[in-house]
């Protein structure tokens, strides 16, 4: 199975830089409620996906095959951006857990974590527009607004128990894949790349995003997963996911309708929990999703043919296997 270290091998040294980067630009003092609040936030950002795509696509795209601060500030822009939409998320789930430990809101209470996570998209802004590099920053705060728009169109299909598969795809593009879609280009556009390659990259994000975010969904199906949240919160929380969609067009009128009633009852009854995992497994959900799963990937590989081979094309190959065989 490859790993993240692997995959990061063409980039360790520009890690070293990134994280100092980050570091610099987002403490305060110790001993005060931002500071504290801020370097929590800072040693539990997680496996930094979003700023690995961004510098390998920049490297994969570079004319010379080398990247600078250009690169750095705009994994640092996107980086941020999706840490305080996942404060911003724990507040709205009400959930106590962020990859096994206490999330923000837990440790601080609701209102002071929405208030850290708009200080970060503030504070992220100001820095991008003090760089001066607008191009970067125009590309990338459009993905603001869009991850607003998916959590909104997510909550108002999850209280209405209508989520289509076509609503889901929409969905899942606007609340992850559109970020990596813009990890992708931005990259690119750092070092600049030809408007083929920024295309094939944003390309290249999207499929990946799309990917990631199913097998998210996939895995909360998993009993005893290493996601750092319980199993099945998803149904908890009243979200039509792909595994539960690939079941819902397969069974019949009956069945679905004996699914559908239990599933606002997944809340407050592990019995509905447990009977609708085992409608999904029945049914083989889980093994639809991830042959989804593996046509977004495909895609995601055939756009990576404009860039020649490189250790960072290569990793970027790799990590579209470590999306499809991981468990956290």
């Amino acid at each position: 199975m490859v790993t993240l270290d692997q995959i990061r091998r063409p980039i360790d040294e520009y890690i070293l830089e990134f994280d100092a980067f980050v570091r610099k630009n987002f403490s305060e003092t110790e001993g005060t409620l931002i500071g504290d609040m801020l370097e929590y936030v800072l040693s539990s950002r997680g496996k930094g996906l979003r700023p690995i795509v961004v510098m390998l696509a920049a490297g994969a795209t570079s004319a010379t095959g080398n990247f600078g601060k250009r690169t750095m500030l705009a994994a640092m822009l996107v980086e941020m951006i999706h840490v305080a939409s996942l404060i911003h998320d724990d507040v709205i789930d009400e959930s106590n857990l962020r990859r096994g430990q206490a999330s923000v809101n837990a440790r601080w209470q609701s209102r002071n974590a929405v208030i850290i996570g708009d200080y970060i998209l503030a504070r992220n802004m100001n820095i991008g527009l003090q760089s001066g590099q607008y191009d970067l920053l125009t590309h990338i705060i459009g993905a603001m607004s869009t991850l607003c728009e998916g959590e909104l169109i997510q909550s108002d299909h999850a209280s209405k128990l209508d989520t289509s598969r076509e609503h889901y795809l929409d969905i899942i593009y606007k609340k992850t894949a559109s970020l990596f879609s813009v990890c992708g280009s931005v990259g690119a556009i750092s070092v600049g790349a030809t408007p083929e390659r920024v295309a094939a990259m944003r390309t290249f994000g999207k499929m990946l995003g799309m990917a990631f975010q199913i097998v998210d969904d996939i895995l909360d199906f998993v009993p005893n997963n290493n996601t750092g949240k319980p199993a099945a919160n998803d149904l908890r929380e009243r979200k039509i996911t792909l595994p539960l969609i690939e079941v819902l067009e397969r069974v019949s009128v009956e069945e679905k309708e004996a699914i559908m009633h239990h599933l606002p009852l997944c809340a407050e009854s592990e019995e509905s929990v447990a009977y609708i995992q085992g409608k999904v497994e029945e049914h083989n959900g889980v093994e639809l999703a991830r042959q989804t799963v593996q046509a977004y990937l495909q895609r995601a590989m055939s756009a990576l043919s404009v860039c020649e081979e490189s250790d960072y094309r290569n990793s970027l190959l790799a990590l579209c296997e470590y999306v499809v065989e991981r468990d956290r």
